[in-house]
């Protein structure tokens, strides 16, 4: 019987496309490729009696085309605040074996550096929240400015059928860049932010 569990937090998005991500709308990648990822920010988790609640972990990938072409390259991350049996429950999670987002996507990076363990540096405040993950990721929000007049906009997406999560709110990139493994810099494109709700195993 495989382990029940669950995870609520909040998800950052980060990418090489223009704002919004056509991935968003089962359209292809608006540079024919994809480098970009995920950090989840974890509110409240378990995995069977093990608490992950408060810890964080992150994937960033490097695809030669779009991500369900598959093929791509992943470093993977989590809290070096995290103990042996929370290490093992997470990269559980993230292999894809038990569920969640990451038993549709996991396929598609088939080579991944990790995971390591890191000291995570994250401020939650909406379109102005920051992740520093070690030396490896650095990525900070800002909200996406009218080229004209420089205003802030603040456009969200709602996603019923979302894989990672159902809604959030889309922003620029002040910062982003991610070395180790995988490597780039996309500073000034797709971010977006939003809570996500994950519970497993699937259903036979």
């Amino acid at each position: 019987m495989a382990e029940r569990w669950s995870l609520q937090g909040t998800m950052l998005i980060a990418c090489n496309c223009d704002y919004g991500c056509p991935c968003n709308f089962n359209a292809l990648p608006t540079r024919g490729k994809c480098e970009g990822g995920w950090t989840w920010v974890v509110d409240e988790g378990r995995y069977g009696d093990v608490e992950l609640s408060g810890l964080n972990f992150s994937l960033y990938a490097n695809w030669p085309g779009a991500i369900h072409e598959g093929d791509g390259e992943a470093v993977f991350l989590l809290d070096g605040r995290a103990d042996e049996r929370q290490r093992e429950a997470i990269a559980t999670l993230v292999s894809g074996d038990v569920g969640g987002p990451w038993g549709v996507l996991a396929w598609t990076w088939p080579t991944v550096h990790g995971p390591t363990a890191v000291p995570y540096d994250v401020e939650i405040a909406g379109l102005d929240s920051k992740v520093r993950a070690g030396d490896v990721v650095e990525l900070e929000l800002a909200p996406i400015r009218n080229p004209v007049t420089g205003a802030e906009v603040h456009p969200g997406v709602v996603l019923p059928e979302g894989i990672q999560l159902k809604r959030a709110d889309l922003g620029a990139s002040a910062v982003f860049r991610v070395r180790d493994g995988v490597s780039y810099d996309h500073s000034g494109q797709y971010t977006a932010i939003g809570p996500f709700e994950y519970a497993g195993p699937p259903a036979d």
